[in-house]
């Protein structure tokens, strides 16, 4: 996926401090901006959540093994993506190497977004997404694919000049070691 995606788009009326001044739905939903249009996801299913945690806690387990203080994990906070592409998201955690205490986080201090893609994300969301993220420069990103009733699928990936390599796949099951700002060593198994 190629930053380039994103620009071939014509953009929305909305701006990015249209996102940051909107009222956050009250029924638990996201609000993310994308390329201008304001989209609404429904609140994420108990199996979403246990997966973003999961990986939460590893995440924040590996930091504090490595005596990273620096970095801090947080789940579901909102990213300025691009002010120039009116992109603003809420990935369901990031690494990021600021004092925890914002409304939202500038892309250059996200170390690591981790995104769990739920049945409804469809291909064109997921592909700009992560033209985005490789547009802010966010250095890793993770794609968790968790249906209901089917296998867990881990896809780690690095940053390059212009976007996104895969650097790891790990099916159902399978125990790697995911790229990141610190290692950190992902079951599969633990996500369903």
């Amino acid at each position: 996926m190629t930053a380039e995606a994103v620009i071939d788009h014509p953009l929305g009326p909305n701006t990015v401090d249209d996102w940051l001044a909107a009222e956050p739905p009250a029924d638990g939903s996201h609000l993310e901006l994308i390329l201008g249009y304001l989209h609404v996801a429904p609140p994420p299913s108990g199996s979403h959540q246990h997966a973003a945690f999961e990986l939460a806690v590893l995440l924040r387990n590996a930091i504090r093994v490595a005596k990273r203080h620096d970095l801090h994990v947080l789940p579901a906070v909102g990213v300025r993506i691009s002010s120039y592409f009116r992109t603003a998201l809420i990935p369901d955690v990031v690494v990021v190497d600021v004092d925890v205490h914002h409304v939202s986080f500038a892309p250059e201090n996200v170390l690591l977004a981790v995104e769990v893609w739920s049945p409804g994300n469809t291909r064109a969301e997921r592909e700009t997404k992560m033209a985005a993220y490789a547009a802010a420069g966010v250095p890793h990103v993770w794609i968790v694919e968790a249906p209901r009733g089917e296998p867990v699928k881990f896809w780690g990936y690095r940053l390059g000049e212009t976007e996104y390599r895969q650097e790891i796949y790990a099916g159902n099951g399978e125990t790697i070691t995911a790229p990141g700002p610190v290692p950190v060593e992902v079951d599969t198994s633990a996500l369903t």
